[in-house]
């Protein structure tokens, strides 16, 4: 049907017009609701050329009906409970909601008024009245922009509203990608907005244009440049700039062609992931030029085989550069996710909305069958190039991956943003209980707080082999702060626990977890926390799936430990260098040790990790 559609010869309502080739609507005395409704029901996104003239595209009209109807349900959920949280929000003196980060505001604003713009949507609050809040919620957003072209703020808004918005300072951050959004939430709903709204915009428009924040040229191929580079395409068409546009076509290549070569620097760093997809799905809906759009789409495959590569039900396996309290030790920010994939229930919690629920673009059939089909294990052995300093290090990544579980992460400690590199973990889907889904442990280091089980410390080494983990820490920080003890976090399940070792199982997966030192084990509202002394210290995990131990006539804890009595790891803790060797349920014999710089740490199997068969794709 969304085909036909496209293929009107001529449509015609009141004033407006679809022209002969149908790609232009011109709207001189009003709005032809027929053909919105249309437009809305056939996927034809509208966009603005300027305040009079509309350019109706085809939005990827190949793909599925159906297949688009489950993915645009899924973002109707979102709007639906954003706005609900909209409804409920008292709106403050300020004219705002949220002074923590302006951002927010905008968000919310945005579902509120998506909301109310659609009839499917309930809402507990008249329509118009929630259209109303909404967009005085916008304008006041809107007027928080330093629009002093002599100010090296130009352009920016304030992220910290504190006390008075109004005399927050601009900050960098909230224009990166919430200027680009703006443009898609402006020529999605501009029929419906008033003229004192869309001037208001077009005025902010202008400001973001003119400001030079974002026309930098590429030096770290990094989330900020990412932004930057869908920031070229949206305003160097939106105001028919050619250099400005061809310069955001080479960033957007030089990007691709460094990350397909090098990998991604910025492994597994949800908040800032979701901003490459997000920067470049918006320039993508945008996008007039065809190939423009093929090249956007091309950046968005690479960025969901990514994605897919390291996703189990919801969570991301393996290590991540970055993880903020709402990434780690439980996956919440799975918006996109959600929309993509579907195969888990949609949180109530959203801490991090962005535009999940507006934004889409149809991973590749190939990404999608990776994330949900698990049903044989992978291992996943990927580099990719960091630079720290002026030095740029390979680093390595393996991850094994089962329908119930993933083990892996990180061979190289690295001292990233904030100290907040997550180094390794068991990873378990996610469920409906508010149980954490990663298993892991650290030394604490600098940036750790007690109940927040991040930051860890210098001086550990690991080793990765299919469904198990070897980990040693040794306490010799030289910078910054550290702490003696090691600490473990564990999803809530069946636990037994000896002197030196637990035996858990959590979703159908039996989980060995033995310790080189005594530990506590204490219960938490989502976790079991762990906590073990020692200068020197270490853990192995293997876990299996209880299928799988049931075939070795294992169908109980109880059984399950009394096996691996006769498999405990082998500890040499007082000498140098500290050593622990083990052997799994497959009888693979592993040996790690922390030894002098530039000498083999780990071996499998009597023979030395061979890194030499990690690589980029």
């Amino acid at each position: 049907m969304a085909a036909k559609l496209w293929r009107f010869f001529r449509y015609r309502s009141g004033a407006a017009h679809i022209g002969a080739d149908c790609g232009t609507v011109d709207f001189t005395d009003g709005t032809p609701r027929q053909l919105i409704r249309l437009a809305g029901k056939f996927h034809i996104a509208v966009g603005l050329v300027d305040a009079r003239l509309l350019i109706v595209k085809r939005h990827e009209m190949e793909r599925n009906e159906g297949d688009l109807d489950v993915y645009r349900d899924r973002r109707l959920e979102i709007i639906e409970k954003a706005a609900a949280k909209a409804c409920a929000q008292p709106i403050l003196d300020s004219g705002l909601w949220f002074h923590q980060d302006i951002r927010d505001n905008f968000y919310y604003a945005s579902y509120l008024y998506a909301a109310a713009a659609d009839a499917a949507v309930p809402l507990s609050i008249d329509r118009a009245l929630a259209k109303e809040t909404a967009l005085k919620v916008l304008a006041e957003v809107l007027t928080l922009q330093d629009r002093d072209p002599q100010s090296a703020t130009y352009g920016h808004w304030p992220l910290n509203l504190g006390l008075s918005p109004r005399e927050a300072r601009p900050h960098v951050l909230p224009v990166e990608l919430m200027g680009s959004l703006m443009v898609y939430f402006y020529r999605t709903y501009y029929l419906s907005l008033p003229e004192w709204v869309r001037a208001a915009f077009r005025a902010a428009f202008e400001h973001i244009y003119r400001s030079p924040f974002y026309k930098v040229p590429l030096e770290h191929y990094g989330h900020h440049e990412a932004k930057y580079t869908a920031a070229k395409l949206i305003f160097g068409q939106l105001y028919k700039d050619r250099a400005l546009t061809d310069d955001g076509r080479r960033s957007l290549r030089l990007t691709l062609e460094r990350i397909r070569q090098h990998g991604m620097s910025e492994y597994g760093s949800l908040p800032w992931f979701w901003h490459w997809v997000q920067a470049f799905t918006c320039a993508w809906e945008l996008a007039d030029d065809s190939e423009i759009k093929s090249e956007l789409g091309s950046m968005l495959d690479y960025l969901w085989n990514e994605r897919a590569r390291y996703y189990l039900k919801g969570a991301w396996a393996g290590a991540r550069a970055r993880s903020l309290p709402h990434d780690l030790p439980r996956d919440r920010n799975v918006l996109f996710d959600y929309v993509q994939f579907g195969d888990f229930s949609l949180p109530d919690a959203m801490p991090r909305t962005e535009y999940a629920g507006f934004l889409f673009y149809e991973a590749p059939a190939a990404a999608r069958d990776t994330a949900l089909n698990r049903a044989e294990p992978v291992e996943v052995a990927r580099s990719c190039a960091k630079t720290i300093g002026s030095v740029e290090r390979k680093l390595h990544q393996y991850v094994y991956i089962t329908e119930r579980f993933a083990s892996g992460g990180m061979w190289e400690r690295v001292k990233e943003f904030d100290n907040e590199q997550h180094r390794w973990d068991v990873t378990f889907p996610l469920a409906d209980s508010e149980s954490v889904n990663h298993l892991y442990f650290f030394r604490p280091g600098e940036g750790w707080a007690e109940g927040d089980p991040r930051h860890e410390s210098e001086g550990s080494e690991v080793l990765f082999h299919r469904n198990t983990i070897l980990s040693l820490f040794l306490n010799e920080e030289k910078e910054g702060a550290s702490y003696g003890d090691i600490i473990g976090v564990l999803p809530k399940g069946s636990w037994l626990k000896t002197e030196t070792a637990l035996f858990g199982e959590v979703g159908g997966t039996y989980i060995a977890v033995f310790m080189m030192k005594k530990f506590l084990l204490e219960e938490k509202a989502d976790h079991m926390l762990v906590t073990s002394e020692g200068t020197v210290n270490g853990v192995v995990v293997e876990t299996i799936d209880r299928r799988d131990a049931g075939r070795l006539g294992l169908a109980t804890l109880e059984q399950l430990a009394r096996a691996f009595n006769s498999r405990m790891p082998q500890w040499n803790e007082d000498g140098s260098p500290a050593i622990v060797e083990y052997l799994t349920l497959n009888d693979d014999n592993l040996r790690l040790s922390i030894m002098e710089p530039g000498l083999p740490k780990a071996f499998i199997n009597g023979k030395a990790v061979d890194f030499t068969k990690y690589g980029v794709r």
